[in-house]
């Protein structure tokens, strides 16, 4: 069914964003695939074609609004249509509420929710016009919870979540489809590359730490699937484009923990008991490193 079908994915260059590229030449998609990273979008373009599929390497920065609008007409330019846009670009940072920068905060909003309309304004012209198409936006779990030491990401995320939302509405009768994807935690380097320094120390760290907590309290933690490949998070975004849905939750027990959330908030909260103290112990360790 991508037979033809033509899908740009922001974020390309590595982790979900590459192996997404994949799955997708591999059904037959042309994709334009955009990046920072133009050694490694080179690297996956000679890849796919080399396999004998279409795709087209575009070096991009999505969070100045020009660059953004020219990988929108780049691939409008090369194949004559656009059916599928993926959002994927993003970024997370580590901080208390009282470490968080200015600069962070502008930062995290710059890179995770401003390409959301910088790329998504000129796709809906071209998807208008041919009356179909799939937007995309890979947010986060950390769009529907929330977690510590990292506020500004959490605050973007949902921020993505609500686009979506929005622009669902906008859309409905039109042909039109727009999807959130709210995974959990992946096998990317996401954790290595947080604006504050890598809260990966921190994870590790802090794991042995929260599951004492939870057995001196007897909280039982929250029931959601561990740290997943990529690949396994395209396999759930392809689906999406197969049977589009408006959100997709990819690791097990992720969905359920975010409806009590919504409905029960302090509940969700004492599940996240031992996860806030431990970590609050392991991030007061570190900045006094």
């Amino acid at each position: 069914m991508l037979k033809k079908k033509v899908a740009v994915i922001t974020g390309a260059s590595s982790g979900i964003g590459s192996a997404l590229a994949l799955l997708l030449a591999r059904e037959g998609a042309s994709v334009v695939l955009a990046a920072r990273r133009a050694d490694r979008l080179r690297g996956l373009e000679a890849t796919l074609r080399a396999e004998g599929h279409e795709a087209l390497a575009h070096r991009c920065d999505v969070t100045r609004r020009g660059e953004a609008e020219e990988l929108i007409a780049r691939a409008l330019s090369a194949y004559g249509r656009l059916d599928i846009l993926v959002n994927n670009a993003g970024r997370g940072n580590f901080a208390s509420v009282e470490d968080t920068t200015d600069e962070m905060i502008r930062t995290m909003f710059e890179v995770n929710v401003y390409p959301l309309w910088y790329t998504t304004r000129p796709a809906l012209r071209q998807m208008r016009s041919q009356g179909s198409g799939h937007i995309i936006n890979v947010a986060s779990i950390a769009g529907k919870i929330g977690f510590a030491y990292n506020s500004a990401y959490v605050a973007a995320k949902h921020a993505c979540v609500g686009f979506t939302h929005a622009l669902r509405l906008e859309l409905l009768e039109t042909g039109i489809h727009a999807s959130v994807v709210c995974p959990a935690g992946v096998l990317t380097d996401w954790a290595a590359s947080t604006e504050g320094g890598p809260i990966l120390e921190m994870f590790s760290q802090s794991a042995p730490v929260i599951t004492r907590i939870a057995a001196e309290r007897g909280i039982p933690l929250p029931p959601v699937e561990g740290v997943l490949p990529p690949e396994t998070v395209a396999k759930a975004i392809l689906d999406c484009i197969r049977h589009p849905v408006a959100e997709v939750y990819t690791h097990r027990g992720s969905r359920e923990f975010a409806l009590l959330a919504a409905g029960e908030r302090e509940a969700a909260e004492q599940r996240q008991l031992p996860a806030a103290l431990g970590e609050r112990e392991i991030y007061a360790r570190l900045r006094r490193k």
